[in-house]
């Protein structure tokens, strides 16, 4: 049997400060998932709750330009950043190791003081491939609470454990596309598409959406350290970045299902 949706808009911790919230948009996804689907359930509804809320390291956001900036569409799905660029843009080899709870995949990972001190040295430079430690492929089920578009193109995602467990969030990213002769463009895009169409094209901008109630997902991809912000502000929305306990990240995201 499926389980529950929780019902939206009830209380939970995490949700944004009122005073940040823009705007609010009702969707509900134009096709069922796996889930719903399996047991007969009409479509679940979903709540956008759109936000003037950045990273610490951005400027800030005036609440005027949210909506006009988040309706616009994407200026282009290809990666247009240089940090780590060679890493975030391939996926690495092997097959994926499960996980039923984020929290076993954040208690497993390396500590962030051995990857700041890795040798040899984690730089920030384009073309810093990938390290031993994220050489791995993951897979697990969470939840979506919050998402932005940054200004590389990568869309930022918080996920999260089930709302029912202690709150411990993690960031995955949709990541801007690499060039089509790439080996890694197609799953890349096809993961990219699904989030647009989930949404029924309700993307983020560049302030945080939050998803009430968070939106279960599956997601596979791989491990990523997030060396350019190990020191300095720390990525995530204020509302849940003190439940944010690692800079690991899931990078490029490979393949995400709605609703699994």
């Amino acid at each position: 049997m499926a389980k529950p949706t929780p019902k939206a808009g009830k209380k939970r911790p995490g949700l944004p400060d009122p005073k940040t919230v823009v705007e609010t948009l009702d969707f509900t996804p134009p096709v069922r998932g796996p889930r719903t689907m399996a047991a007969g359930a009409a479509p679940s509804t979903y709540r956008i709750i759109r936000t003037n809320q950045v990273d610490p390291y951005e400027a800030p956001l005036p609440r005027s330009a949210v909506p006009s900036i988040a309706a616009a569409a994407p200026p282009s799905d290809n990666f247009a950043g240089t940090d780590r660029k060679a890493a975030k843009l391939t996926i690495a080899s092997g097959t994926a190791q499960q996980f039923d709870d984020l929290k076993k995949l954040m208690d497993g990972l390396p500590s962030e003081a051995s990857m700041k001190k890795h040798k040899p040295p984690i730089t920030k430079d384009a073309s810093s491939g990938r390290v031993t430690e994220e050489k791995r492929n993951v897979s697990v089920k969470a939840f979506l609470y919050a998402a932005s578009r940054e200004a590389d193109n990568d869309f930022h995602m918080i996920i999260g454990r089930d709302p029912a467990k202690p709150a411990q969030y993690m960031t995955a990213e949709l990541s801007g596309l690499p060039p089509k002769s790439s080996a890694a463009f197609a799953r890349m895009k096809a993961a990219r598409s699904a989030y647009s169409t989930f949404l029924s094209g309700k993307l983020p901008g560049p302030g945080y959406d939050f998803y009430d109630p968070p939106v279960p997902i599956a997601i596979e991809g791989s491990l990523f350290f997030d060396i350019t912000h190990a020191s300095g502000g720390r990525p995530g929305p204020k509302s849940l970045r003190s439940k944010m306990p690692v800079i690991w990240e899931i990078h490029p995201i490979s393949k995400i299902v709605f609703e699994p």
